[in-house]
């Protein structure tokens, strides 16, 4: 049986236990090990288990992901996210759906010092559903607004997608953030129009607000002021040379931990947010290790120059193979984690979408979108389920129903990236 063969079948299995229910780390560990052991040796196998996790965890260049979460995680332990929610509610709340487009407006924000989906839908959701439940809003135009704005955390810079693809891919991360600043801005603008859109022909999923004065107005901007501070630091840090972005998210957390101090942060609560940091990048970390062993298998079955030969034999052209690829994206994405199906599916496809030419930078934007999508599609959706842990009062298709139209958005704003390549490398 040729090691391709074999790579197959053991891919088709490790699918069969993501869909039991193991977890997708445990599933690629178990699938590279049997995987290696039966086309090179057991011994050999055993050494990379014995090695592998190792080299992985004191791998100097993924230790900027704790960092970025510990961000988000003070930032959150800092009340900055409900400041961040009346500061931004002033501006728009007046306007039929303002809450709506504020909130909105704050989940890219606090994305932007958060790096995560969840951590940003989670954090979001707490202060601003109640809000808007209170205020008339309909249950979908409220859940569903707040699960597709955290999915703008994956996007907006600094984000922890776009720093693996970059490890995966051996690009430059500080190059990914740069690409990924306009299409996460974009996807921004989108949604409020989105939103604007829904209210316009559907007046009855939300009313407008209390009307607020210029001074009103001024002094909620104090709310953004830390927020935006922390991200020009990174993202200028990177961008003018100063420093690296291993740096830079030691130099964000520092930044966001005095902040959270100044604004009376406590030691339980610094112990929390220690607590959650750590839990939240043991999982990301344990993932990593079982895309590792994953990686070794790949590298020995040759899967990835199978399928180049496969598509140079089918003789697709450039864009039919993306849409494979993103295709596969999108299915995958209705039932697996955002994270975990970059770190399982890039290594396979990267290949093809070298062979058929495309800028690996904006590939990875490319990728990250359509990723994007999975955390707001059905079945699995987790950015949804996190709004169903906040309110589990409603139900969960009512949030589907309500991100609908943001999944739209996301497909316009993908066609327009694929379109026009400059969106994302324009900045570089």
């Amino acid at each position: 049986m040729s090691a391709p063969l074999i790579g197959f079948i053991c891919i088709g299995l490790m699918l069969v236990m993501i869909a039991l229910r193991m977890p997708v780390a445990l599933a690629m560990a178990s699938t590279g090990f049997i995987g290696f052991s039966v086309i090179v040796a057991f011994q050999p196998a055993l050494a990379i288990l014995d090695s592998g996790p190792f080299e992985t965890l004191s791998n100097y260049s993924f230790s900027p992901i704790p960092m970025f979460i510990m961000m988000g995680v003070f930032a959150s332990k800092a009340r900055m996210s409900q400041e961040l929610f009346e500061g931004a509610r002033t501006l728009f709340g007046s306007w039929r759906g303002g809450m709506a487009l504020a909130s909105i407006t704050s989940c890219g924000i606090f994305s932007a010092i958060s790096g995560s989906s969840l951590a940003t839908a989670a954090s979001m959701s707490r202060v601003a559903l109640p809000e808007m439940e209170k205020n008339g809003y309909a249950q979908s135009l409220a859940a569903g607004t707040l699960a597709a704005g955290g999915t703008l955390g994956i996007m907006i810079p600094p984000s922890i997608a776009l720093l693996l693809y970059a490890l995966i891919t051996e690009q430059s991360v500080g190059a990914m953030f740069i690409a990924g600043v306009i299409p996460g801005l974009l996807g921004l603008v989108l949604y409020c129009v989105t939103i604007a859109i829904v209210v316009h022909l559907y007046p009855h999923l939300a009313r407008a607000g209390d009307e607020t004065t210029l001074r009103e107005k001024l002094l909620g901007l104090k709310g953004l002021i830390p927020f935006t501070g922390v991200f020009a630091l990174i993202i200028g840090g990177i961008y003018a040379g100063y420093f690296t972005p291993t740096e830079a998210a030691s130099v964000g957390a520092a930044g966001t931990f005095l902040i959270a101090v100044l604004r009376g942060m406590n030691f339980v609560q610094f112990r929390s947010a220690v607590e959650e940091t750590l839990l939240m990048s043991s999982m990301i970390f344990f993932m990593i290790i079982g895309a590792d062993i994953f990686g070794y298998f790949l590298s020995v079955s040759r899967i990835s120059f199978s399928l180049v030969e496969i598509v140079q034999s089918l003789q697709l052209g450039p864009y039919m193979v993306l849409f494979c690829v993103l295709l596969l994206f999108i299915l995958l994405g209705c039932v697996m984690d955002s994270l975990a199906m970059l770190l399982l599916t890039v290594p396979v496809v990267f290949p093809l979408i070298q062979s058929a030419g495309f800028d690996p930078i904006w590939f990875g934007i490319v990728a990250v979108i359509t990723v994007e999508l999975g955390l707001i599609t059905p079945p699995v959706g987790m950015n949804v389920f996190v709004i169903k842990s906040v309110a589990p009062h409603i139900p969960i298709k009512e949030i589907f129903k309500g991100v609908f139209p943001f999944v739209l958005s996301d497909i316009v704003r993908l066609g327009l990236i694929i379109a026009f390549p400059a969106l994302a490398l324009g900045l570089l």
